[in-house]
């Protein structure tokens, strides 16, 4: 964003006269207005400085961030051989979670495959620990692209084949093994890829966060992007309900889309009970302790370092402190928020025109599976499209991390991340009455956030939220290691592939051929 720059103050020293004292007396003089001149010019000048480093260009934000000649680009860069025809066995993963949680888990088993030389069987969707959904991997993703995209790095089967051998048919059975979490690289080569040559096949579950993100090998970070960028397309279906939806919203001018983050698992799992009334207060501690782990959690604590999700309302407050009128339009991607009313309507009298999928498109289809994977789907493709995306909780939240993630591929599409750190004191001092400077307060620390253009990849930040630089390219970088591929990389990738096909043909052939001279 632009920050105007500080006014340089100039001032001159005045002359003298007649006689040593008054001299004298002239040049104190002349030090004291210099003194108070520095003084107060330097007084303005920082309250100048302060008041317009605080101004956001709102109609900057409807535009994309910008990108510093960096493009995306997760084409590889150096040698990358087809996979050959001939693995080390079949790869089976059962992938837990929502549906976030999972494509993470896809892209992980891709690059497990690649890195075993095996190949991999259709990643299965988990249909009991989030959604209670059975859609599966066909239900929600386009198989056939699934599989073409990723032809140059990895055989994919949609099961492991029967063998047929001296008249019988075999089944191979998978051997099971859980993974460590955020297994390195060498446990795939030597633990996995042992028991994978000893059974043919094994079958890793669960499989989230099952291997480590953060990998010393530039293009393994690149394949994670091809199969979270352009392998894992929804079905046409639902692309169609999103776009459907996107075209709604746009007729009437921009829209932001927020992932309202105020629900039941989230608010349990930050500890953050007070606000609410004891009723209310049994449920989710009764919640946590069904599926977190025991941990002492103080409200004012947790509060005060930033670690609870934003209420709607202050929401609300940071979007109008940034220049955010009524007039905006939002999507919001969200569950049933926990609280009731009384939470939404404080935000809903500062921004009145609030949609969300089911509002814009009241379709069977979608209405029937609002809840499940397909509504979480739709959501996905609507806050990817849409011109800002703000989400209220990026915590542990792999919708909001996989999304801020994909904008930023999809061009550096503008995010507003609040500092909720940054925020918790301006917004406590609010509560006990002190509202004196607020806005300008609020904006200052937004001032300091990132809006979606390229920046360092900082722990504890994901791969999968920041994929620079390893995914983006620049066409005259500084460092050759960011320079983008040649135009004519799919046909070198196509042509090795076909040249792996030809040599499989040939050794085929002169296969039988000396079969045939031995009969």
């Amino acid at each position: 964003m632009r920050r105007p720059g500080l006014h340089r103050q100039h001032w001159k020293q005045g002359g003298g006269s007649k006689g040593i004292y008054a001299k004298l007396t002239v040049v104190v003089v002349v030090l004291l207005i210099c003194t108070f001149s520095v003084f107060f010019s330097a007084t303005i000048s920082g309250n100048r400085a302060s008041l317009e480093s605080s101004e956001i260009n709102v109609e900057e934000l409807w535009e994309s961030a910008k990108s510093g000649g960096w493009r995306p680009s997760s084409a590889p860069r150096s040698d990358w051989p087809p996979p050959p025809k001939e693995t080390n066995g079949y790869l089976r993963v059962r992938c837990n979670g929502g549906l976030n949680q999972q494509r993470s888990a896809i892209c992980n088993a891709v690059l497990a495959a690649r890195i075993m030389n095996a190949t991999l069987v259709l990643p299965e969707l988990d249909a009991n620990s989030f959604w209670h959904d059975d859609s599966g991997f066909q239900g929600i993703y386009d198989v056939e692209h699934f599989i073409q995209t990723l032809k140059y790095d990895v055989r994919i089967v949609e099961s492991i084949p029967e063998i047929h051998k001296n008249g019988k048919t075999k089944k191979i059975k998978a051997h099971q093994i859980r993974p460590p979490r955020d297994a390195p690289i060498s446990w795939y080569t030597t633990v996995a890829l042992k028991k994978m040559k000893e059974h043919g096949a094994i079958y890793l579950t669960p499989f989230s966060h099952r291997l480590a993100e953060e990998i010393d090998n530039a293009e393994y970070q690149r394949l994670r992007c091809r199969v979270n960028y352009h392998a894992l397309r929804f079905k046409p279906n639902i692309m169609r309900l999103s776009e459907s939806i996107v075209d709604k919203l746009r007729a009437q001018g921009h829209f932001m889309s927020i992932h309202l983050r105020f629900e039941m698992d989230m608010l349990a799992f930050a500890g953050c009970f007070d606000i609410f009334s004891p009723e209310e207060q049994s449920i989710l501690k009764k919640y946590r302790k069904d599926n977190f782990a025991e941990k002492r959690l103080v409200y004012n604590e947790r509060r005060a370092i930033g670690k609870c999700p934003l209420t709607p309302e202050e929401v609300g407050l940071v979007l109008r402190a940034m220049g955010f009128d009524n007039s905006t339009r939002i999507y919001l991607a969200a569950g049933e928020l926990f609280g009731g009313d009384r939470f939404m309507k404080p935000f809903r009298d500062l921004f009145p025109r609030l949609e969300n999928h089911s509002s814009v498109d009241s379709s069977e289809e979608l209405v029937a599976n609002t809840r499940g994977l397909l509504g979480s789907a739709v959501d996905y493709m609507v806050c990817l499209l849409s011109d800002i995306f703000m989400p209220t909780y990026d915590g542990p939240s792999n919708f909001a991390n996989n999304l801020l993630g994909h904008r930023l591929y999809y061009g550096f599409r503008t995010t507003i991340r609040p500092d909720r750190k940054g925020l918790a004191p301006i917004f406590i001092d609010r509560e006990n009455g002190q509202t004196a400077g607020f806005e300008q307060a609020v904006r200052r620390v937004m001032l300091k956030t990132n809006f979606g253009g390229p920046h360092k990849r900082v722990p504890p930040e994901s791969f999968y939220t920041n994929s620079w630089p390893e995914c983006f390219c620049q066409i005259s970088p500084s460092n050759p290691a960011d320079k983008c591929p040649p135009d004519n990389v799919l046909e070198i990738l196509e042509s090795q592939l076909e040249n792996e096909v030809n040599r499989d043909l040939e050794a085929l052939m002169e296969t039988n051929s000396t079969r045939r001279t031995e009969i």
